[in-house]
């Protein structure tokens, strides 16, 4: 199974550490985003990075952790357009965009191939009491408390962590690792 990762911030991220340090040994992942000192509250990146493009810094952070690794990626701008083939090889994919709009792209676009998408919704705030999993059919599991959304509230780390840790768990129960 080969694992994609849509948008590299703080779901993204924490999601391709966990699956790391869980011996996955190969991810594709992209963004177009840099690395900003607000990010770093969240984020598995580090103060000397803010100013990197993310897609290429956790392919670094990601090879510290292991060097014989396989991590393509890529600093793209995800659409319509592009973001079934990006993934087309992939059978398991991370959704961890911040914009609801992006969500829904992911999922309309993604879904009807039969991709398998782990998705986060409800992130922010630093409340982790009602964090839960739902699965709607059996190609979308979402992860989240599905109340407090990042427009509406901070986010902190040990909640974006938590749900990160679920969605890595998810990942790996559906692609057959456990």
């Amino acid at each position: 199974m080969k694992i994609g990762i849509a948008g590299c911030g703080g779901i993204g991220s924490n999601v391709a550490c966990h699956l790391v340090r869980t011996g996955i040994d190969y991810l594709k992942f992209g963004d177009f985003d840099k690395i900003e000192e607000s990010n770093l509250n969240r984020q598995f990146f580090f103060k000397n990075q803010v100013g990197l493009y993310k897609s290429e810094t956790l392919a670094k952070n990601l090879k510290a952790i292991n060097p014989d690794g396989i991590f393509d990626f890529e600093i793209i701008k995800f659409n319509r357009n592009n973001i079934k083939d990006f993934f087309s090889d992939c059978d398991i994919v991370v959704e961890a965009f911040d914009k609801k709009e992006f969500k829904a792209m992911l999922i309309e676009e993604l879904l009807p191939m039969g991709k398998i998408i782990v998705s986060a919704s409800g992130i922010g705030h630093w409340d982790t009491e009602n964090i839960r999993t739902k699965e709607i059919g059996k190609n979308l599991i979402i992860a989240g408390d599905f109340e407090k959304d990042t427009d509406d509230y901070k986010t902190y780390s040990h909640k974006v962590g938590i749900v990160a840790a679920i969605m890595a768990g998810k990942v790996l129960e559906k692609g057959g690792y456990l």
